[in-house]
């Protein structure tokens, strides 16, 4: 089971678009995923109004790539997982969003606002089709390690907050989890490195990563050429918090069980006044997932974005409970309810996307019904065992998603 938690792309093609991109009508199946042919997307680079200097540099990557760079690009997603939350045409959706309160989020605003005012905003979505929003999150992912020398943050702010909390997860869980490392994602010092980027690129396309470099180069180019980039220190680039795992994987290719944590998340949720708490409430969530992993609770009656719906308020609920819990950070009131808001802050209502995650107000009652299992609990200084935690949870999942529509 590979799960992520990925946002970059799909952000960076809306704020494309909200500045102000005007592309020919073929291109519009480009900003879904990346299955335009070659030939297509050489004739929308030909037609485009971008500058010549981005066209040029956009036809050279094209002739760079190989000539089966896209399933190439779909297959690497699917072995790492990185697809786990692209939207999906394909299901019809069970879930009607009209009976749900979906307001937008002071996150989400933080998010849209990263890139605009772009001086070229094609280079945004050139970008966004060669995959080079990804590509911190694969260098984290195949080529990251847990090390003493990591920082978390952009300035390694929340470094010993998140090492800290990482031991006691493993402590307080019922789970097997020394194998489990925690890793950072950076952006600008993967686009600072030639060779950090041929390497992924090598792992995306093949080749060997000394082929990679001349690919590479034009890609950290690309990069440099939009000025609200920063050179990858722009948050979009490091957006993106998830577990991983290749437990049950019939094809594992030896990637360690891991939790990467993305310096643009921890900047977006100090952006809205929760860089206190969010920090430790997403890495525990995420440590619910391991948590899942280890006792395979992934599996329900339920499928599609309901089921992952599910996993994932469950993953919000094992964080809460770990948060709350006196043997685990016992986090007083006010920082519970903060921990609560990371978790609304990052709600969707993508009831048509296979990782959908839950609606905002959904994901503030997971959390607030964890709490009260904590504060409610005859014994304060007794660990739930993550079975019964979850039996509990799962009895009260029906309550947790009803309509909340006036």
């Amino acid at each position: 089971m590979k799960k992520t938690l990925s946002m970059a792309v799909s952000l960076a093609i809306a704020a494309t678009c909200a500045v102000g991109v005007t592309l020919p009508a073929h291109a519009a199946d480009t900003t879904g995923a990346t299955t335009v042919s070659s030939q297509s997307l050489k004739s929308l680079i030909d037609t485009s109004t971008m500058s010549p200097q981005t066209k040029a540099l956009a036809e050279k990557i094209l002739a760079k790539l190989p000539a089966d760079w896209q399933s190439r690009s779909k297959a690497a997603a699917a072995k790492y997982g990185i697809d786990d939350l692209q939207w999906s045409e394909l299901r019809d959706s069970l879930i009607n969003p009209d009976d749900y309160q979906c307001p937008s989020t002071g996150l989400k605003d933080w998010a849209r606002s990263l890139l605009k005012g772009a001086e070229d905003p094609f280079v945004i979505f050139m970008l966004s089709i060669f995959d080079g929003f990804d590509l911190p999150i694969y260098d984290a992912l195949i080529f990251g390690t847990e090390s003493k020398s990591n920082k978390f943050g952009v300035d390694g702010e929340y470094t010993n907050e998140l090492t800290s909390e990482m031991k006691n997860l493993k402590r307080f869980w019922d789970i097997d989890s020394a194998d489990i490392q925690l890793v950072p994602l950076h952006g600008a010092d993967v686009f600072s490195s030639p060779e950090r980027v041929a390497r992924t690129l090598s792992a995306l396309y093949g080749g060997t990563p000394e082929s990679q470099l001349d690919l590479a180069e034009m890609i950290i180019e690309l990069v440099n050429m939009e000025p609200i980039l920063k050179g990858g220190a722009n948050p979009i680039f490091s957006f993106n918090a998830f577990a991983y795992t290749e437990k049950n994987e019939p094809e594992p290719t030896g990637v360690s069980d891991r939790i990467i944590m993305g310096d643009g998340i921890l900047q977006g949720m100090s952006a809205v006044g929760l860089g206190d708490v969010a920090p430790r409430a997403i890495e525990a969530h995420e440590f619910g997932h391991h948590v899942q992993y280890e006792k395979d609770l992934f599996v329900s009656d339920l499928t599609w974005a309901e089921a992952t719906r599910r996993t994932e308020l469950m993953a919000d609920a094992f964080g809460t409970y770990y948060l709350t819990h006196a043997r685990g950070e016992a986090l007083n009131t006010k920082r519970v309810l903060a921990s609560e808001q990371s978790f609304y802050e990052v709600g969707d209502c993508g009831f048509d996307n296979p990782g959908h995650h839950g609606t905002p107000n959904q994901r503030l009652a997971a959390s607030s019904w964890a709490a009260s299992v904590v504060n409610d609990a005859a014994n304060q200084g007794h660990v739930l065992p993550s079975l019964t935690f979850a039996g509990q949870f799962d009895a009260k999942l029906s309550d947790l998603v009803k309509p909340d529509a006036g």
